[in-house]
């Protein structure tokens, strides 16, 4: 398939960029919400409008109410989220949550769907255990209570842990720690009993909890696919999350390089324009080049998602390590370019940098996800 959009995908693109160039600017809502110490880190309201827009129901099957969209469309919201580093729970809503639900029975999927839909509801994913990104090592524990289980455990870095409705976790039901059988997702609700949070604001003013589960009761119903054959269904899930982590930080690669090219043609040392300064054409011309590719790899692992393709693991942690790379190298000239101001907190260039270290981390970093494809790869 072509790397790049079509007719409808285009049209799409054009309308989330309006829209949030507009709704969702770092002035309107990150800079808004961070100021306030808002407890959430985001803003209620714009996500109504996410859903007015039909954004976050866009992975939902027309069935269950939704646009019946696949992983291409999400990440053209992604990338222009990530653009203007817009706070919302999109990724880990309408993205990673969606991915679980879909293999949920259709009592789970009507409890549910209809409030993200309607933007009412927010949802997230519990996964990791620790500092980094290690979803081989599941130790939170599912117990057999009566018709239902018992989780114990904790969850780090839960995004919008505190705020969501409903966390989907992943949880050992049988086997040792590291096993790859023996895993059951769980949709959890916000008013379980015995259940914790300790937020923590992160680098990019998002906010995330240490969850703790200290006997959450569940009922049978509550399990997400089959008991201990959750690992499909999370192997699923973190391949959508880590495709659409990737299209937000093209995103956020292509917004700093945007605003970067933008200063060299308004700054003067010299009496010149600094982008008459060839060292920094090259510089810029290299940026360029990079942020396209990572583009291209990105749409294209989308592509083999959608389709089913059994390549889509693979392009998912080649899109992730290489657009980790290209933004990464997108801020920090960026604030180079910018000089002394670039460190201040008057530009915005600053911000870029900080959503990029906190979306590296997100699911992996290029380092593992480097790994995974050379251990794919035969390496």
């Amino acid at each position: 398939m072509p790397l790049y959009y079509d007719d409808d995908q285009t049209m799409l693109a054009e309308t989330a960029q309006a829209f949030m160039a507009e709704e969702g600017a770092i002035a309107k809502q990150l800079r808004h919400w961070r100021d306030r110490d808002c407890k959430d880190g985001f803003g209620h309201a714009l996500w109504k409008q996410f859903a007015e827009m039909g954004f976050t129901g866009m992975l939902v099957g027309e069935d269950d109410g939704g646009l019946g969209m696949g992983h291409v469309e999400a990440g053209i919201v992604l990338e222009n989220i990530g653009r203007n580093l817009t706070p919302s729970p999109f990724l880990a809503s309408s993205v990673l949550a969606v991915t679980a639900l879909k293999h949920g029975s259709d009592d789970l999927r009507g409890r549910w769907l209809p409030g993200l839909i309607e933007g009412e509801s927010i949802y997230t994913v519990a996964i990791d255990e620790g500092a980094k990104h290690r979803p081989d090592t599941i130790k939170t524990k599912a117990e057999k209570s009566g018709n239902g289980f018992k989780l114990t455990g904790q969850k780090d870095f839960v995004l919008h842990g505190a705020s969501s409705d409903m966390m989907v976790v992943a949880a050992r039901t049988s086997g040792s720690d590291d096993d790859a059988d023996g895993i059951t997702l769980f949709a959890v609700p916000k008013d379980a009993a015995n259940m914790s949070h300790d937020a923590v604001r992160l680098v990019d003013s998002s906010m995330a909890t240490h969850t703790k589960f200290d006997g959450v009761e569940l009922d049978g119903d509550a399990v997400i696919g089959e008991v201990d054959g959750g690992r499909e269904v999370l192997n699923a899930m973190l391949m959508a999350g880590r495709v659409g982590a990737a299209a937000e930080g093209v995103g956020v690669a292509s917004g700093a390089m945007d605003m970067t090219v933008e200063y060299l043609k308004q700054r003067k040392q010299f009496g010149k324009l600094i982008g008459e300064f060839q060292a920094l054409q090259h510089r810029a011309a290299h940026l360029y080049s990079e942020v396209e590719i990572a583009r291209a790899v990105t749409i294209k692992a989308a592509q083999l998602l959608d389709g089913g393709s059994e390549k889509a693991d693979l392009m998912a942690s080649v899109a992730k390590a290489k657009v980790a790379k290209a933004a990464g190298l997108a801020v920090k000239e960026g604030v180079q370019m910018h000089g002394g101001i670039g460190m201040t907190d008057e530009y915005d260039i600053g911000l870029y940098m900080k959503r990029d270290r906190a979306l590296q981390e997100f699911l992996g970093d290029q380092y593992y996800h480097a790994g995974r494809v050379a251990e794919m790869s035969g390496y």
